[in-house]
């Protein structure tokens, strides 16, 4: 049989899946864009370990690393088919499939890292999760993806008005854009890979992102200014195929729950572990961490909430997360 073009062979690939899975023992397909060593890697292999032991080997997860199954846009679309099982996502890239994902997206929503993982562990996140069903995925749990700073070449930021006309490198997205514009810098968007030159040869002032990016992808060697705004802390989402789902059994279906939700203890415990060493590195390599007063910040994001956060739903969806303790 001839299948003309990748949506035939994707909905081929997403056939057989389904039709095998009630049957025998399944090795389920999970996709990331990380390398073999990073921490949602790792999580997703330890949640594998944790399913088998409780099917007694009937079910177990193999992840494909390194983008080996495509970028993130292209690996929500084989979830969603059914042709791989499970993908580890940002948050980000769902804003425009789940609503509800827009709002750990939105930038200062969370206090701290405490504040941000009470949340999504508690009602408020499961919410944001079962948002994701009607659209064909099922969320199954959060991963943390640290909280992003802005860095800069030639001067560190104390205050707002320090950001004011600097060129800051930015994802390729609406919000990101809206986001630094609201603090007064010039936002140019720019693949992650273009960002050490566009650094060292001042064609950005700045850029931002984690503690462990910032260091693995060595930019802190041209712009030694780390200003702790920690604008966003964003999420990682686990989100299994619901035409998958629907075929697995009520026990099943529960074993893949339990070992998400296991895996996200291992996960912030490695990814705890990797923001300290980066941080360690950065500092040994010269890196200086500004701290900065972050109240003035997260006021002129008014415009991005009244742009992005429409809907009522979401509004009091922020309004509830604020008054989580």
């Amino acid at each position: 049989m001839k299948i003309p073009h990748l949506f035939g062979r994707v909905a081929l690939a997403a056939g057989l899946l389904l039709g095998g899975l009630a049957a025998q023992a399944t090795e389920f397909r999970s996709s990331d864009i990380h390398p073999e060593d990073y921490p949602t890697v790792l999580a997703v292999r330890h949640m594998g370990e944790a399913l088998s032991k409780a099917t007694g080997g009937k079910h177990s997860i193999k992840v494909y690393a390194k983008g080996s199954l495509g970028i993130e846009k292209d690996t929500i679309e084989q979830t969603k088919l059914g042709a791989i099982a499970m993908t580890r996502v940002n948050v980000a890239p769902m804003n425009n499939i789940c609503p509800a994902t827009m709002v750990p997206t939105m930038p200062f929503l969370f206090r701290d890292k405490e504040h941000m993982r009470k949340v999504l562990d508690g009602a408020i996140g499961d919410e944001i999760l079962k948002d994701c069903e009607t659209q064909g995925f099922v969320g199954l749990a959060f991963y943390d993806s640290g909280a992003r700073s802005i860095y800069t070449a030639k001067r560190p930021i104390k205050t707002l008005a320090d950001v004011k006309g600097l060129k800051v490198r930015v994802q390729q997205s609406d919000l990101w854009v809206s986001l630094l514009e609201a603090m007064g810098a010039n936002a140019t968007p720019m693949p992650f890979g273009e960002v050490y030159t566009a650094l060292k040869t001042s064609l950005v002032d700045a850029a931002e992102n984690n503690y462990p990016s910032y260091e693995s992808s060595r930019h802190f060697e041209v712009a030694k200014y780390f200003n702790k705004t920690e604008h966003s802390m964003a999420p990682e989402i686990l989100l299994f195929s619901k035409r998958v789902w629907d075929k697995l059994s009520a026990d099943e279906q529960k074993a893949i729950r339990t070992a998400a939700k296991e895996s996200v203890v291992y996960m912030r415990k490695l990814w705890d572990e990797r923001e300290e060493k980066s941080l360690a590195i950065v500092k040994a390599g010269g890196a200086e961490i500004i701290e900065v007063d972050k109240a003035p910040f997260k006021t002129a994001m008014k415009p991005v909430y009244d742009k992005f956060l429409k809907d009522p739903k979401l509004q009091d969806m922020v309004k509830r997360i604020d008054a989580v303790k």
